[in-house]
Order: C-alpha cells, then structure tokens, then sequence
C-alpha cells in the first residue's frame, strides 16, 4: 500500500487577543486552504495594506500523508505583520 501525500497551501492567518491581566497576545484564527499560491499571496498583500481585521499572517506549503495523517516541516512562503517567532 502507497502513501498518499498530497502538498497543501495554507494561510495562516493571526489576531491580537485580549488578556484580563497582562498584554494582549497573538493567536492564531483558523487556516485557510488555499488551491494555489497565488491566492495566498493576495492575501498576504492585503494583510500588507492593512485590509483585514488580522493582526498577520503566514503563507506556507506542507506536505501531509493523508492515510497516516502527518504533517511535513512547513515552509514558509511568506509573512506580513505581526506573527509568531519560528525558527530558521
């Protein structure tokens, strides 16, 4: 039997979250999909021009092994704004 690995693109987007003590901390909203990379750059580019309500976002592709449900290293393709710190 073959594994079944297919690469995703993935937007990632981020929003300031509010902290009853402390400083508001980013979190992360819900990823979205994206069929090719150019949509997420559109996306990327409107988090750049300050259009959304998203405090940032990152662009990344990954492979993930459908059948054994693993996911690949990231790599990222792009970012704008505030995101979290990632190792090079």
């Amino acid at each position: 039997m073959t594994a079944s690995v297919e690469t995703k693109i993935l937007f990632q987007p981020y929003r300031w979250k509010s902290q009853k003590r402390g400083p508001d901390r980013l979190e992360a909203a819900p990823a979205i999909e994206c069929k090719v990379i150019g949509d997420g750059l559109r996306k990327i580019e409107r988090i750049r021009a300050g259009d959304t309500g998203f405090a940032g976002a990152q662009l990344v592709r990954i492979s993930v092994d459908v059948e054994a449900g693993d996911y690949g290293e990231p790599e990222f393709l792009d970012e704008a704004g505030h995101v979290p710190a990632r190792d090079e």
